[in-house]
């Protein structure tokens, strides 16, 4: 099957692309709005670009004629925070996807609790499992929507107890979940490890 993209718009090249690149992880973002609504939205074109320091980048797009909250939100004050969900919540990600308009705080309409963040204003959800302080650093825009490829930096982070074995996260007790094609979502399926492949280190410590 071929399939020409000079022939699709938008929307569609969008439902094949969701389709294809899968499983996403998905970043659930907290932000403040100038006026000091606190908007949550989740973003499942994510991924860390950096390791020292630590950045994260999601990708925003409009909602019509214009961007998203969230992106409104991050470029007026330069603070947020991205949440990794467990499956308990995920019903809770769905609903926070509904488009409310900007003076509707989806964090009070879902009846979500939130804890103060220590480096930021942003509050964060006091239920998900990983939850990364972030200060805005870097905005790229691509494409004929002009979609914004948002990046920032992780000034802290806060992992439920009992996560990190050994500096590492264990994966299966994240319990993370991802996007796939549609409002559709997975959970960890079976994990197999195979023997460790050598690679440079990336720094001496």
């Amino acid at each position: 099957m071929r399939i020409d993209p000079t022939e699709l718009g938008a929307e569609r090249i969008y439902r094949l692309m969701t389709g294809i690149v899968v499983p996403r992880p998905i970043a659930w973002v907290t932000s403040l709005s100038s006026k000091g609504v606190l908007n949550l939205a989740p973003f499942s074109a994510f991924t860390f670009v950096s390791q020292k320091p630590p950045m994260l980048a999601i990708s925003v797009g409009r909602k019509g004629a214009d961007y998203k909250d969230t992106a409104h939100n991050i470029l007026d004050t330069e603070e947020y925070v991205i949440h990794i969900a467990d499956t308990p919540l995920m019903n809770a990600v769905h609903d926070s996807s509904v488009e409310h308009p900007p003076e509707i705080s989806e964090v009070e309409h879902l009846g979500l609790e939130t804890l103060p963040c220590e480096r930021i204003k942003v509050p964060r959800l006091s239920a998900a499992p990983v939850a990364m302080e972030c200060r805005f650093r870097q905005c790229l825009e691509f494409g004929d929507a002009k979609s914004r490829l948002i990046v920032g930096e992780v000034v802290m982070f806060h992992l439920r107890d009992g996560l990190v074995n050994d500096g590492k996260v264990e994966t299966r007790a994240l319990d993370p979940i991802a996007r796939v094609g549609g409002p559709r979502y997975a959970r960890l399926g079976e994990i197999v490890t195979l023997n460790t492949v050598f690679q440079t280190p990336k720094s001496k410590d």
